[in-house]
């Protein structure tokens, strides 16, 4: 990692301001960022500026008043930073395709549920499994075989029972996760 570089992350932090805050800023300032992966955070991508830019952020943020976060508040980054949390099942539209089904990780479930819930209202769990967020892609790949992709993790099957007992076969199979 670039020891001239500062991350959106840390510059929000040190300023006790959301990212969205800062992002409007570089926007306004014009100041183009840099993406690159960081071990820090699981290989992600993650949002750079230089240091001679972040001088100029900082003192346009140090303007504004602050966003009133709760000292003990890590905002967004608690969705992106648990590793453990659950494999779930959703069945997206009950009523109108009973077989159409949305899997993936949730470190929050219930977090989870209601951002779904915007585009699906009617999303249901169907079940939920202790998983490890590296486990993610694999599960899904095994348990989507034979299955129409609609979307990156919504598929439509022949029954929502047999993709239950699959994820109930494949997370058999996984260690134990602590809850």
């Amino acid at each position: 990692m670039d020891d001239e570089l500062i991350s959106v992350i840390d510059i929000a932090a040190k300023h006790g301001k959301r990212k969205q805050t800062v992002f409007k800023i570089l926007d306004r300032l014009g100041i183009v960022t840099k993406k690159q992966r960081s071990i820090a955070g699981r290989n992600q991508m993650v949002v750079y500026i230089t240091q001679e830019e972040f001088k100029t952020v900082s003192s346009e943020l140090v303007a504004i008043p602050n966003d009133d976060l709760p000292e003990d508040s890590e905002e967004d980054e608690v969705a992106f930073s648990a590793d453990q949390g659950v494999f779930y099942l959703i069945q997206l539209e009950p009523e109108f395709d009973p077989c159409r089904f949305k899997v993936g990780f949730a470190a929050n479930m219930s977090e989870r549920l209601r951002q779904l819930r915007c585009s699906a209202p009617f999303a249901t769990v169907i079940r939920s499994w202790p998983c490890q967020r590296l486990w993610e892609k694999t599960a899904i790949d095994s348990i989507s075989v034979g299955c129409e992709r609609l979307h990156t993790e919504v598929f439509r099957a022949a029954s929502l029972d047999e993709i239950a007992a699959k994820c109930d076969k494949f997370f058999a199979v996984m260690p134990s996760v602590p809850v």
